[in-house]
C-alpha cells in the first residue's frame, strides 16, 4: 500500500499535487553568506518550492586527517582532503538564523540536511519543517531515528543503497515515528552520466516500499527531472547556483537561475499533462471536431439519380454522414436534386439509413 500525502511546510505533496521542486544549495554559497542569501532569493524567484542546505562541519562529518580513505580519488574533487573539503563547502551555523529568516521573507521554504545529532539540534531550534537524509547517510540509522524522532516530513535519498539497506532504514524512519516520509532514487555520481539513471526505479520504488518516490538528480541539464515527474516522481531536488562561472564545489552539475526556472516550468507541465486516462474528444479538441472528414457531393446529382464514387467523397470538413457510411450509400439513388459541395445526410438517401 502506498503512503498518503506526505505535507512540507503546508505544502501537500503525492498523488495529484504538481511535483515539489527543491533548489539544492549545497557548497555553492562560496563561504560568503551574501551569496547564499542570493541564492535563497534567485530560488524564490524562479518558483522554487524549497531550497535545502546542509548542516554539518568539516569535524562533524569526517576527521582531519589524510590516511587511507580521507583522500578523495578520482572524480570532480579528484585529490582534495575530505576535511579540507568539507571545510570549504560547510555553510556555518551562526548563518543558518539569517537564512531562515530570509527565506520567509522570500516566501520560500528552506530546510537542511543535518549529518549529526548536534546539527538536528540546532535545526530545530530554528524550526526547521523538515530534515534530508543525503545518500550517503542513508546508512546511519541512529541519525534516521533522531530525525525521524523530531515527527518532521523526512527525505532520503538513496543512491548506492540496496534494497535491503533502503527497507532498514524505511524502517528505522518508520519505527521512530516518521509518517511524512519521502524517498529519493539516486545515482551518486557527479554529474552523474544519463546512462547511469534508471529512471524505472521510481515506479518500482513506490510499490515496494510503499512510499512516495522522487529525485534527487544530479545530471546536467533538466531532462532526467522531467522524465522522472512522467514516471511518477512527486519530489524533484537539483543543485543550484548562481552562475557556474563563478566556481563553486559542486557549480559544474549546478542549474543557473533561468535554468531553474526552466525546470520548474517543465517539471509542472510534465506533471500537468499526465492528467488521467481519457479518450476524445476532450474540451481543447472541441472546436476542431467539425474539422474531420464526412461524405460530400463531390459533383451535383438529380433526383433518382445513383450516388457512386463520381458524386460522393470523404472530403474535411465533418458536417456530413461520418465515412464509415461510404459503402452503404453507394449503389442507392438520390430522395432530391443535391448540388455540388452539400454535405450528405440519409434524407438525401433513398431508404435512409433504415434501408
Amino acid at each position: 500500500m502506498s503512503q498518503a500525502l506526505a505535507h512540507i511546510d503546508g505544502r501537500p505533496i503525492g498523488p495529484g499535487q504538481p511535483p515539489y521542486v527543491v533548489a539544492e544549495m549545497s557548497g555553492n554559497h562560496n563561504g560568503e553568506l551574501g551569496r547564499a542569501l542570493d541564492l535563497i532569493s534567485a530560488a524564490a524567484d524562479a518558483g522554487a518550492d524549497a531550497v535545502k542546505i546542509q548542516t554539518y562541519t568539516a569535524d562533524t562529518i569526517t576527521l582531519d586527517h589524510d590516511g587511507p580513505g580521507f583522500r578523495i580519488e578520482g572524480g570532480l574533487w579528484d585529490g582534495r582532503r575530505l576535511h579540507e573539503l568539507y571545510a570549504e563547502a560547510h555553510t556555518p551555523w551562526d548563518w543558518h538564523a539569517p537564512m531562515f529568516e530570509h527565506a520567509r521573507k522570500a516566501g520560500v521554504t528552506l530546510f537542511s540536511s543535518p549529518f549529526d545529532f548536534t546539527a538536528v539540534d540546532l535545526l530545530e531550534s530554528l524550526g526547521a519543517p523538515a530534515y534530508k537524509i543525503a545518500s550517503f547517510e542513508l546508512v546511519d540509522l541512529p541519525l534516521i531515528r533522531r530525525c525521524a524522532a523530531t515527527g518532521r516530513p523526512l527525505v532520503m535519498s538513496t543512491g548506492m543503497a540496496s534494497p535491503a539497506e533502503i527497507a532498514e532504514a524505511v524502517e528505522a524512519a518508520r519505527g521512530a515515528g516518521a509518517k511524512d516520509l519521502i524517498v529519493l532514487h539516486c545515482t551518486s555520481a557527479y554529474p552523474a552520466p544519463m546512462s547511469s539513471m534508471n529512471l524505472a526505479t521510481l515506479p518500482d520504488m513506490a510499490a515496494r516500499f510503499g512510499v512516495l518516490a522522487g529525485l534527487s538528480d544530479h545530471t546536467l541539464g533538466t531532462a532526467a527531472s522531467v522524465a522522472a515527474v512522467a514516471l511518477g516522481a512527486c519530489f524533484i531536488e537539483k543543485h543550484f547556483t548562481l552562475s557556474r562561472a563563478d566556481g563553486g564545489v559542486d557549480s559544474a552539475f549546478s542549474l543557473e537561475p533561468a535554468e531553474l526556472a526552466e525546470l520548474v516550468s517543465s517539471c509542472r507541465g510534465a506533471w500537468e499533462a499526465l492528467g488521467g486516462v481519457a479518450y476524445g474528444p476532450g474540451e481543447a479538441e472541441a472546436g476542431n471536431a467539425g474539422m474531420r472528414r464526412s461524405l460530400y457531393v463531390s459533383a451535383s446529382v438529380r433526383k433518382g439519380e445513383v450516388l457512386t464514387a463520381a458524386n460522393i467523397r470523404s472530403v474535411r470538413p465533418g458536417h456530413g454522414l461520418a465515412p464509415r457510411h461510404y459503402d452503404a450509400v453507394l449503389g442507392r439513388r438520390a430522395t432530391r436534386d443535391i448540388p455540388f459541395g452539400e454535405p450528405l445526410d440519409w434524407s438525401m438517401v433513398e431508404g435512409g439509413e433504415a434501408g
